[in-house]
Order: structure tokens, then C-alpha cells, then sequence
């Protein structure tokens, strides 16, 4: 065994200890990584998600509702909200 006992064990550099192995700094570190890299998409896919309702992206009105709403807020005339209006129905 020698002076260093058993290199199999924590205290040696072996596959137990500090070394290259499976077990070495990289196996430590990739369940971290792996960890840190589901949590950042967990986030990422929740933020998207809130973003696209909050900005109605995921709506279902049609384009005939929108331009009645932007007609009853005044954002466009009488003149203009008909003319969209023939365009939409296709008139």
C-alpha cells in the first residue's frame, strides 16, 4: 500500500479522490451545471409564456374586433374605420 494507503479511498488520488476519474471535478460540477441550465428554461419558457398574454399574442379576436376597438377609442375616423372595414369583409 504504501505511504499514502489506498488510492482508492478519498484521501488518494485515485478514482475516489481528486482525480481525472468519473468522479472527479467535472462530475461534480455537471450536475450543477445541468441544474443551473433547467432552471434558466424553466424561466425562460414562464417569462414567454406571461409575455404572450400579457401582450395578447395569444388572443383569439379577429381583426374586425380590433378595428372596432380602435375605432371606439378614437384612434381612427369614421372614414378610415369603413374603408378597413370593406377591405376585412372583402366587399
Amino acid at each position: 500500500m504504501g505511504h499514502w494507503g489506498n488510492p482508492y479511498m478519498m484521501g488518494g488520488w485515485g478514482y475516489g479522490g481528486y482525480g481525472n476519474g468519473v468522479y472527479g471535478w467535472m462530475g461534480m460540477l455537471m450536475p450543477l451545471i445541468m441544474g443551473a441550465a433547467i432552471i434558466l428554461l424553466g424561466i425562460y419558457v414562464f417569462r414567454r409564456s406571461t409575455w404572450q398574454v400579457r401582450t395578447g399574442v395569444l388572443s383569439d379576436q379577429s381583426a374586425l374586433d380590433i378595428l372596432r376597438e380602435r375605432y371606439a377609442r378614437g384612434e381612427i375616423d369614421s372614414a378610415e374605420y369603413q374603408s378597413r372595414k370593406q377591405d376585412l369583409e372583402g366587399k
